[in-house]
């Protein structure tokens, strides 16, 4: 008899509407191993941080939450922000803290147009597109050098230095993800993001590596485009895309934009990646806490079941990963959508209706 597979799974909801998706990918995983008929498990172990957590202990995590995580197979995380406490705060104090820590390097979002789902581009009625941008996740513009000081001078005289952090290593290792990426593609291309007409450091480092890793993927197409024309070409020629490649800054704003032009960010799934296993990734949708609608039942849990998704292709079980997306495109082309993307339902059935898409 084979011994099932066991996935613990640390679960950290966080804030607002974290709470909700977090529940739906959860009840969609586990009908999963339900029905696995003992193939695998999940065990999961759920973390009470974020804002409320703040407000009570002045920490967005325990102090040892880092050596609380460490020995999860995966993280499966909901959103963070609260208005009571200040946005730099609360990323830097959970979410940044746990990828810088645990060196999820490669931050991976799908652009991915459903069907039902109405896009603002006209295109996307006639032409199939889908990509996926490759966000560089450790350094960059969000590498958390720099400081304030000379507060003390009166009127305006204080003064803020925020540094982008560029390595060779760091630039390297993305790169040849995205080429490899790309290589399982059946549109073999790698688009670098750049801004080197005006950072003529750390930009220009990045060309060259880019250059040179290219070198080594002679069968892979590949393309440099400034940040403000490549953000030209996710509305106007987004079928010529396939792995868009950026530094943090430069993919987190252009991934949103994707998921903007699918649809909706409650769309879009996120993988944070450790590709070396040294550490837990974290699964997440891309969109924020939504204060305004935390706790009615309305957001869209597709992101975080396309999260799910994702986990599940990072633990080998990729047939399920193809159950899980194939189960989406069917509720969403089927009308049950919430109400973000034009439709009524809930987030509750949108769950329950993947939830009985894949069990048929």
């Amino acid at each position: 008899m084979t011994t099932p597979q066991k996935f613990r799974i640390a679960a950290i909801p966080a804030d607002g509407v974290g709470i909700e998706v977090v529940e739906a990918g959860r009840a969609v995983l586990d009908a999963l191993a339900a029905a696995s008929q003992g193939r695998f498990t999940f065990e999961w172990q759920e973390f009470p941080w974020g804002s409320d957590y703040y407000a009570k202990t002045g920490r967005m995590m325990d102090e040892d939450g880092l050596d609380q995580l460490k020995d999860f197979d995966a993280i499966y995380f909901g959103a963070v922000g609260w208005p009571t406490v200040p946005d730099h705060v609360s990323l830097w104090g959970l979410r940044l803290k746990i990828c810088q820590n645990f060196d999820q390097w490669a931050n991976v979002r799908p652009v991915e147009f459903l069907p039902g789902i109405q896009s603002p581009l006209r295109k996307a009625d006639t032409t199939e597109l889908n990509w996926v941008v490759v966000r560089e996740n450790s350094e960059g513009e969000y590498a958390g050098i720099g400081g304030r000081n000379l507060s003390a001078r009166p009127g305006s005289g204080e003064v803020a230095i925020q540094s982008a952090l560029f390595t060779e290593y760091g630039c390297e290792r993305i790169m040849r993800f995205a080429f490899d990426l790309a290589r399982t593609r059946t549109h073999k291309k790698v688009s670098s993001v750049t801004k080197s007409n005006a950072q003529q450091y750390g930009m220009v480092l990045w060309d060259e590596v880019f250059t040179s890793v290219a070198a080594d993927y002679p069968d892979v197409e590949t393309e440099s485009v400034l940040v403000d024309a490549m953000s030209a070409k996710f509305v106007l020629r987004p079928e010529e895309l396939s792995v868009v490649v950026a530094s943090n800054l430069n993919a987190d704003i252009l991934s949103d934009l994707g998921s903007a032009l699918a649809g909706s960010l409650g769309l879009a799934a996120s993988a944070n990646l450790n590709p070396e296993r040294r550490f837990p990734s974290m699964f997440e949708p891309v969109h924020g806490s939504a204060p305004d609608i935390a706790g009615q039942g309305v957001c869209n849990p597709v992101g975080a079941i396309g999260s799910a998704a994702l986990m599940l292709d990072h633990f080998g079980l990729h047939d399920e990963a193809k159950a899980v997306r194939h189960a989406i495109e069917v509720v969403t082309g089927d009308g049950v959508r919430t109400r973000d993307v034009g439709g009524t339902a809930t987030t509750r059935e949108v769950t329950a209706a993947i939830i009985s898409n894949i069990a048929s």
